[in-house]
C-alpha cells in the first residue's frame, strides 16, 4: 500500500488514475463520448434517410438553392442532392468504426459549418424567401435560417467532443 507522501510525488498523470474521484470523472467522460459519437451516427443516418424518404421534394429544395446563388440547378441538382446524403451516409459510417471516428467527427463538423454557413448565406446575402430546409425530410419542419445555422453549430458540441475525446484503440481492453 502506497502511503500519501509517495502518491504526491507521482507525476498527475499517475495521480489521475489512482484517485476515485478521476477514475469515475474519466468514465463519466468515456460515456459522454460514445453517446455523442453514436448520437451523431444515429442523427446522419435518419436525417440521410428521411431525405431519402422525400428524394424529389429534397431535390426541388436543392434546385432551389442552387438557383438562387446563381448555379446552374438544372445540371447541379441530382449530384449536390446524392452528394449531401452520401456524406451523411459516410459520416455516418466513419463515427461506428473504431478506427476512422476522428474522421468522422472531420467530416461532421465540416458539413454542419458548411450547412450553417449556407443557410445564413442563403437568408442574408442573396435575400432568399423562406425555405423548409428539408434537413429532416418532412419529419421535423424547419426554415433555413438563424435557427437551422444555430442547430447545426450546437451540433458541433458533441462532435467536438467526440472529435478531442476519442482515444485511438479506446474500445480495445487495456
Amino acid at each position: 500500500m502506497q502511503t500519501d507522501a509517495k502518491i504526491e510525488r507521482r507525476g498527475d498523470t499517475e495521480n489521475f488514475a489512482t484517485s476515485p474521484r478521476h477514475r469515475v470523472a474519466a468514465s463519466v467522460f468515456k460515456w459522454l463520448v460514445r453517446i455523442s459519437r453514436f448520437g451523431l451516427a444515429a442523427l446522419f443516418l435518419f436525417t440521410a434517410g428521411a431525405k431519402l424518404w422525400i428524394l424529389k421534394k429534397f431535390a426541388s429544395n436543392v434546385a432551389e438553392l442552387l438557383s438562387s446563388a446563381s448555379i446552374n440547378y438544372q445540371r447541379w441538382q441530382w449530384p449536390a442532392t446524392i452528394a449531401v446524403i452520401t456524406a451523411e451516409i459516410i459520416a455516418a459510417i466513419l463515427l461506428i468504426v473504431p478506427r476512422t471516428v476522428r474522421l468522422g467527427a472531420v467530416l461532421a463538423s465540416l458539413m454542419l459549418i458548411g450547412f450553417s454557413a449556407f443557410a445564413l448565406y442563403y437568408v442574408y446575402g442573396l435575400h432568399g424567401e423562406a425555405l423548409e430546409c428539408g434537413c429532416f425530410g418532412g419529419i421535423i419542419a424547419s426554415q433555413l435560417g438563424v435557427k437551422t445555422a444555430l442547430r447545426n453549430l450546437g451540433l458541433l458540441l458533441p462532435v467536438l467532443i467526440v472529435l478531442f475525446g476519442h482515444r485511438a484503440g479506446a474500445s480495445r481492453p487495456s
